[in-house]
């Protein structure tokens, strides 16, 4: 593993944190690969229940690192796109935890995640235009489909950042918090974790691809996703700790 990368886990959060805290966590392509690596972990390991990706020395992410874009370096991971993760999903939830900047490739990182929380004075934009590029790893794609079009519009023409409290106003973000972002990622992980295991997989997997399903279709289409977690243990595990008033043990099957 790259030491751009660092990993730990706690309470059954894997915790990734880019480290380049000196490039203000400009993305590189070992740590894009980095990032996949972890997501892939992220997956296999039963006991993770959800990770949270954030940034070292008080930076989410500045964008793509232009030192190795002009080396010719393009920070991707194979096919999953900007930082391991603008074209991938896995199959557990992960999410952001926004310090300082989000910006270019950045924010892209961020809403490619499934929620964010972010600190009060963090910024968030797509500065692209103010250096000739274009938010190509999601941002001038992802963001009308989360936040009204023309502030969409005004964001991706302008290249201007918007602060954490007006994301959270447009519902870009989950929460905002006073203190440290990962505290606040932290305290949402872990009612995650309170959820049955499948269920947040399913549940996550039907509102990711369900973007374009017709409503005529939307119980089949569902259906595949869904039909094994209402036959499995934990779904009877569940009724039966609320019938006995007591906290579900998951087996995650």
């Amino acid at each position: 593993m790259s030491e751009e990368v660092l990993t730990r886990v706690e309470d059954g959060v894997l915790i990734i944190t880019m480290n380049r805290a000196e490039a203000r966590n400009a993305m590189t392509k070992a740590m894009a690969e980095g990032i996949s690596a972890e997501l892939d972990r992220l997956d296999a390991e039963a006991a993770l229940r959800c990770a949270i990706l954030t940034g070292a020395g008080g930076t989410f992410c500045s964008g793509m690192d232009l030192k190795g874009f002009l080396r010719g370096e393009i920070p991707v991971a194979g096919d999953r796109g900007f930082g391991g993760l603008t074209s991938y999903s896995p199959k557990k939830p992960v999410i952001a935890a926004v310090e300082g900047y989000a910006l270019a490739g950045g924010l892209e990182l961020a809403i490619g995640c499934d929620l964010i929380v972010a600190h009060k004075d963090a910024k968030f934009g797509i500065p692209e235009p103010k250096r000739g590029l274009v938010a190509a790893g999601g941002g001038v794609v992802r963001l009308p489909r989360m936040i009204p079009r023309v502030v969409a519009m005004e964001l991706a023409l302008t290249g201007d950042p918007i602060l954490a409290p007006r994301a959270y106003e447009l519902g870009l973000i989950n929460a905002v918090t006073d203190g440290p972002a990962l505290d606040g990622a932290l305290a949402l992980a872990g009612r995650i974790a309170e959820c049955g295991p499948l269920a947040v997989i399913a549940s996550k997997a039907v509102i990711r691809d369900s973007w374009l399903w017709p409503d005529s279709e939307i119980n089949t289409l569902q259906a595949p996703y869904i039909s094994a977690v209402f036959t499995s243990e934990d779904a009877r595990e569940g009724a039966t700790a609320f019938a006995q008033k007591r906290k579900p043990e998951w087996q995650g099957k």
